[in-house]
């Protein structure tokens, strides 16, 4: 077999080879044409056979739930297989097929959209909801009626990479991390969101392949060297050879860096600097705290929200921030507030059409205008706080009117909380992140009413430089090194620092080794990243002195162009580490 190599976009370093699982959804075509009387039975049987299969299905799906996400989120499974048992759905169904002659597919898909309707038109908000659950039960049990193959990443029996056009978080966040070996994706950057879960999961990845999709099939050999963002498929014996090698030369570097775990990050002239991880569930809290994470700078808690078919609950989100302060016992935890919109939905609510989502209803918008759903987070944040060290950190803010509403509620609920006799923290730390130019250039202001900030590297490059980041077409246009970036981050870094406010970032900048001497040169004092970035930055660091972070840092602030920040930064990093 010929081999092909594709180029694509790093998201996560590291080579892995196995087998093409290509993740797609399949086109549904109900057969329309009317059976005969003697099929009946026949089309009885596909109904009960496809309902079986969609059952197991379930419980497989169920089961990695548990083990990846939680009881809680696993047990919505339950429902979707008894909705599937229900007797009064089929008895509809197999009536449909007696009487009208219709096939079972046919039959199945009339019920369900009767389903659909009725819960879609229900005055209750949690009835309507269940919708979704039902075009979700009901398209996997028509599929199996069919005979056709639904491919879910929950399912793969065997060690995969997985090959998809793209992935939203919430399938990133299903993956079994024993059977997915690394993953390729036709769309996004290194910045999406895939990108970034990737890291956090610590899973090989490449981004922005847009060839791979027409050049691989299911079941084929292939490498991924997601630190160079090199596909290979069908690899001959050379390359075998080649890449054998370079994994070996991999986990040898990564070994070495793992002996600076318990050391601390500290310069040569006694300046620490605190290195944490951004995490998605608690479940990442492990993986962080084994390279030597020292608190969490980003807990993105709109994963908690995603995967299930309903509101978390005041108790399960509580119980879910609190595992995670609890790992980090005396270290500090910043939980972001629910940050959906953009590229992130959930199943259970509907967004308004827009033309320019990331620009749109999102983030802290979307809670100050929902106060009963942010009201419920605040009280569960703030209660997570009785059990540690706890910030809390409202995104997407371009003025001081939304930070000055948000902390209004944040104090309700802490008088709620005091009157229902709960424990909670009363200083509990407050933060913005700044990802607008609007909030960076307010910061002076900002600075008054938070106890930190933390730049959103990501969502500050996009909106500064005005590039979709999840965009291969422009994706050379995208550049956090761009000197408008860094000015601004200089500029809000010193009108915190004036304000006692402390400062760290928990974008992609933050785990960029050419970016850390930059960042700590002008004020930064955390650093937040992917867990497995953590070594790495420890490094430089401890090889570096305060008085050269800052001369470097000024040195950036006076160079025009991204292309010769890179090459000084580049020089820099080099000189510091081979003193």
């Amino acid at each position: 077999m010929t081999t092909t190599k594709i180029k694509g976009i790093s998201a996560c370093p590291g080579v892995v080879s196995g087998k093409v699982f290509i993740f797609a959804q399949p086109e549904i075509k109900i057969n329309n044409k009317n059976i005969v009387e003697s099929q009946i039975e026949q089309e009885n049987q596909l109904f009960d056979t496809g309902r079986t299969q969609a059952k197991e299905q379930l419980e497989n799906i169920k089961r990695i739930t548990l083990k990846n996400i939680g009881v809680a989120e696993a047990e919505i499974f339950d429902g979707h297989i008894e909705i599937l048992l229900d007797e009064s759905m089929e008895e509809e169904v197999k009536t449909l097929i007696k009487d009208e002659l219709f096939s079972a597919d046919k039959a199945t898909q009339i019920v369900a959209d009767q389903y659909i309707e009725m819960f879609s038109s229900m005055e209750d908000t949690y009835m309507r909801e269940r919708a979704a659950d039902m075009k979700d039960i009901f398209r996997r049990l028509v599929s199996n009626i069919l005979g056709i193959h639904i491919p879910q990443l929950s399912e793969i029996d065997e060690p995969s990479i997985v090959i998809a056009f793209d992935l939203t978080p919430s399938d990133t966040a299903q993956m079994d991390k024993e059977k997915v070996l690394g993953f390729v994706t036709a769309e996004g950057g290194a910045t999406s969101h895939v990108a970034i879960m990737s890291r956090t999961l610590v899973i090989p990845a490449i981004v922005g392949a847009r060839e791979i999709l027409d050049n691989v099939q299911n079941g084929q050999d292939i490498i991924l060297d997601g630190s160079e963002g090199d596909i290979i498929i069908n690899p001959n014996v050379e390359d075998k050879k080649f890449y054998d090698n370079k994994l070996n030369e991999y986990k040898k570097e990564v070994q070495r860096l793992a002996g600076l775990k318990n050391l601390p990050a500290i310069t040569k002239d006694g300046v620490t600097i605190d290195l944490c991880a951004n995490v998605g569930t608690d479940i990442d809290a492990l993986p962080a705290l084994e390279q030597g994470a020292k608190g969490v700078g980003l807990y993105r808690s709109e994963f908690l929200y995603m995967d299930r078919s309903n509101w978390p609950s005041e108790e399960e989100q509580t119980n879910a921030y609190a595992n995670v302060v609890r790992a980090f016992d005396k270290d500090l935890v910043i939980i972001r507030t629910l940050d959906i919109g953009g590229d992130k939905s959930l199943d259970y609510f509907t967004f308004p059409h827009e033309l320019n989502p990331f620009l749109g209803w999102r983030a802290l918008r979307v809670c100050l205008d929902k106060v009963d759903i942010f009201k419920t987070q605040l009280r569960s944040i703030l209660q997570a706080s009785a059990h540690g060290k706890v910030g809390i950190m409202y995104p997407m803010v371009i003025s001081l009117e939304e930070v000055q509403r948000a902390n209004e509620l944040l104090e309700e609920c802490k008088k709620e909380l005091l009157a229902e006799g709960i424990d909670f923290d009363p200083k509990i730390q407050r933060g913005v992140m700044i990802e607008t130019p609007s909030a960076a250039m307010i910061a002076n202001e900002l600075a008054d009413l938070v106890d930190f900030f933390s730049y959103g590297t990501n969502d500050l490059t996009q909106y500064t430089l005005a590039v979709d980041r999840g965009n291969p077409h422009i994706v050379k246009l995208y550049d956090s090194f761009h000197p408008s970036v860094l000015r601004l981050m200089a500029q809000a870094t010193a009108a915190a620092n004036a304000k006692n406010v402390w400062v760290g970032v928990c974008g992609e900048l933050g785990g960029h080794p050419l970016a850390t001497l930059f960042l700590i040169g002008i004020g930064v004092k955390e650093l937040s990243m992917s867990a497995i970035s953590i070594p790495k930055i420890k490094e430089i660091i401890r090889a570096t002195t305060m008085t050269e972070a800052k001369e470097i840092a000024q040195k950036v602030l006076s160079l025009g162009t991204g292309a010769e920040i890179q090459k000084f930064l580049e020089e820099s990093l080099e000189k510091v580490l081979n003193k």
